[in-house]
Parts: structure tokens; sequence; C-alpha cells
């Protein structure tokens, strides 16, 4: 069979494991779920960059086969790493031997998920939060975890509901929606391939009655960025039906700034209010600590090259802050950003070893973040980017670090990368103990994919991951020794 042939023979296998055993495949990182034939071959090639060997289709194809007939619970499973796994540890057993010792906390689960459901809220349904929306729609399979009840925003028209709804159906950078959008104009609902989202008018935070549209216990992400301490987002915690909130911007305060990957862990069942800090701050923060913990940072300077942000003038006119009142779509502008000392927030040992400065560019999206670092230990580049590539393959911040050595890569080939930070090896610059890093990230999608696993850790709501490091050594040797008797 050919690869298209072999690809397409995929796309009903990842359909059915993702609606009837809430399974999400992946293939390093990269979600499966509603992928084209071609976009299926493309993460297969891709996966050469990350591993250096193409990913096989001919290996992947009986995989996803058996994983199906495994009738397994939810559960999140890269078949890159799988497949991986079993050609380095599988030692002699069969591909579904290899599985089920694997796999073996879901298997023969058909679909069960131990998760609650949390409802959550999205208050604002700006940038941020409608590529949230379209997030947690893609994630809605299966009916457990992170439910979508409603939206909060000001009425900004008699035809209001409809232009909503068509910001969430086309999006200029990150194109169109997949999937169907209907609107009930009688309801003031917003139904999104079958995710039924109630549009709520408000412009105070404390006075709505969620529980009047079944909402209860709610998560409520706060995107709007207009309040960002305990004292103005704890308006929201006066509103029935609300249990926690999340902020989509840089807390103030004593508020717990949190980068996942980093400090997740340290998210308390009392913390009502959470920040899932900036986009840039994301970004950075997993590379520092990946290069701290190995060479040690002594002191360092990040220097942002941003996208223009809606709090720019288009054309030359007032604006209260300093340069922003210059065109954004004609200038470079010189401004200022607090995700150098944010940094500290989440990752303590660099406290007061950071500067930083932006310029914002004439970009609707994907930025870069340019790390100047003075080290403790010498190095190479050849030794950082080969420390860099190995963390985005196999540590805990596979999820937020990705690496790339492609000498034709610009901003536009990172849109909608789910990592929050990509770092340019051709880029780094490395004399002993002076190192320059280059790090992309889509400062709208990828930071969103950074607020939701956030979400996720707030509410208890993640699958299980596999494959999980370390599981099957023991058990495969013994498998193959049965085997041989």
């Amino acid at each position: 069979m050919g690869r298209e042939a072999l690809a397409e023979s995929m796309i009903p296998v990842i359909g059915r494991l993702y609606r009837e055993n809430n399974v999400v495949t992946s293939i390093h990182g990269r979600s499966l779920i509603n992928k084209s034939t071609m976009n299926i071959l493309k993460a297969h090639r891709f996966a050469r960059r990350i591993s250096k060997d193409e990913l096989l289709l001919e290996e992947t194809s009986p995989l996803l086969n058996t994983l199906a007939q495994l009738q397994l619970g939810s559960a999140a499973i890269d078949i890159a790493r799988l497949n991986q796994k079993f050609k380095e540890e599988g030692n002699g057993a069969t591909l579904e031997e290899f599985l089920r010792v694997e796999l073996d906390g879901i298997v023969g689960k058909h679909g069960g998920d131990d998760r609650t459901s949390t409802d959550v809220v999205l208050y604002g349904f700006g940038r941020i939060g409608r590529l949230l929306a379209r997030l947690l729609i893609e994630g809605a399979g299966g009916g457990h975890g992170l439910r979508l009840r409603a939206i909060v925003v000001r009425r900004g028209s008699d035809n209001d509901l409809s232009k909503r709804a068509s910001l969430l159906r086309r999006d200029s950078v990150h194109g169109s929606f997949a999937g169907t959008i209907r609107i009930n104009e009688e309801a003031n609902t917003i139904t999104a391939n079958g995710v039924q989202v109630q549009v709520i008018y408000s412009d105070n935070p404390a006075t709505i009655d969620y529980t009047a549209y079944g909402i209860t216990n709610a998560l409520v992400v706060d995107n709007t960025g207009h309040w960002r301490d305990a004292e103005g987002l704890s308006q929201h915690l006066q509103s029935k039906g609300v249990a926690r909130v999340l902020l989509t911007a840089p807390g103030e305060g004593l508020l717990k700034n949190i980068v996942h990957g980093i400090n997740h862990g340290t998210i308390k069942d009392s913390d009502q209010i959470v920040s899932a800090a900036s986009c840039t701050t994301n970004a950075i923060t997993p590379v520092l600590k990946a290069i701290n913990d190995r060479f040690g940072v002594i002191h360092g300077h990040v220097e942002t090259v941003h996208s223009f942000t809606n709090d720019q003038n288009l054309i030359d006119n007032f604006h209260k802050g300093a340069r922003r009142g210059r065109s954004a779509a004609l200038n470079m502008v010189i401004t200022e950003t607090g995700a150098a000392k944010a940094v500290a927030k989440a990752l303590p040992e660099l406290l007061g070893k950071l500067t930083g400065s932006a310029i914002r560019v004439p970009t609707p999206d994907v930025s870069l973040a340019i790390l100047n670092l003075s080290l403790e230990n010498g190095t190479t580049k050849d030794e950082v980017n080969n420390h860099l590539r190995e963390m985005s393959l196999h540590s805990d911040l596979r999820e937020q670090i990705d690496y790339i050595d492609s000498p034709e890569v610009v901003s536009t080939d990172f849109v909608g990368s789910r990592r929050t930070g990509i770092v340019d090896g051709l880029a780094t610059v490395s004399t002993d103990k002076n190192l320059i890093l280059y790090v992309w990230y889509d400062n709208e999608f990828g930071y969103s994919c950074q607020v939701v696993r956030v979400m996720k850790e707030m509410a208890g709501v993640n699958r299980p991951f596999f494959p999980a490091t370390d599981v099957v050594r023991e058990a495969m040797s013994v498998l193959a020794a049965v085997g041989s008797t």
C-alpha cells in the first residue's frame, strides 16, 4: 500500500479512537485529530527534524490499528514516541504484547474516563478568548474534562451575536474554524461542532448568575486584561456559580504566575485566582530553565521582537503609552516588557539575573526572543543545541520546548505551533561562557495552548499520557523470557 493510501486509512482509525475511546493521538506533540491525509504525511515527515529519522507509516499504521483493538480508556498517546519505545524496548515481544503492558492502566476500559467535568467561562472574546474557544471545542470529545459553557462580552451592536460567531469562524492569521458554527438569536447561543456556548452580555463581573444557565463551580478565564490583581479579579468570585479564576496576563501583587511545565505543581486547591503569566514569559522560561540547569546562568538580557498587538494604533494617534501611538503597521516600536522580571516569579533561581526590552514590529503574529546569556560553565554551539533538542524530545518540558535547525524557516512557519518556544538551532551563537539563543513563539496560539494546560491543572482533568517513561523495560524482559520458554 502506498504512503498516501496508508495515511488515508489512518484517518478513520484516529477518529474512532477519539470519538469512541476519548483517545487523543499525536506525533511528537502534534495532534492528529481532524487532520487531512497531507497533514498526516507532513507530521510523519516532520518527525525527522526531531528524531533524525522520518517516521514510517508502515510502522504507525499497524500501531494505530492495534490501539483500536484494545478498547482503550481515555488517554493522550504520542504514537511517534510509542513506536520508538517499542523498537528500543520491545525485547522481542509482539506489538500487541508491548502495548498491553505499556497501556496497562487503560486497556479494556472501553472509553472509560475517571475525570470529572469542569464548566469553563471565557470572560472576554478577543484574540486569546477565541483561540481558547477553538482549543476547548477541539478537545470536547468524550464529554469529560474542560467544558466550554459560556462567553461573557459587552454588547457591541444589534447583530453582536452573528459578529462574534463570524470572528470565531474566520481568522486572518489562524485560518477558518475546523467545523460548523450555528447561532440561535433567541437563546443567545453559539453552537460549534455540537458544543453549545451561552453568550452572556454584561459589563460587571460580580453580578452574573451563571447558575441560571446551569453553570456551576465554573473556572472563569479572564482574558480582558482589565484586572491584574487579586482585588480586581476577585469580583468574578462574587458571581453565582464561579469557583476559580484564571488570568491570561501577568498577575500583579501576590498572585501566582504559572508557566506550565515549570511551576504548575505549585497550584493548590485553595488557590482561587491564578495567572498564566505572559506569552513571552511562557516562551522563554522553559528554555532558560533548561540552560540554567545544565550550564548555570550568571546574568542575561532578553530582547523580544514582538508582533504588534491590539493596544497599539493602526495609524498615528493619541495613546497614553510611550511610542505606542505611532502606527503599528508602519513602524518598529521600542517598548517595555516585564517578561524578564516575570521569569523569576516562575523560576526564582533567576531572580535579579535578567533584564529585558521589546521591539514591536509590523507582523500580526509570531514573535522572537533573543536570549543573550552569561554562563557559569563554558560550552559549545553543538553541545547547547544537542541539549535543547533532547529536552524537546525526552524531558518534562517537551510540551513547551521545540527545536528546529532548518535554514529556510521564517516567522510565519510557526503560526499555530502548540509549543511555547521553538529554539532556532542554526542561529545559536556560543563562545565559551557567552551564549545567544533565538527562540520563536506563536504569541497567540502557543500561549493559548499553555493557558489550556494550566486550566487542566487547576481543574484536575489531564488525560493520562503515554508512553510513560521507564514503564515497560522490566515487563518486556519478562514477556521476552516467557516467549522463549
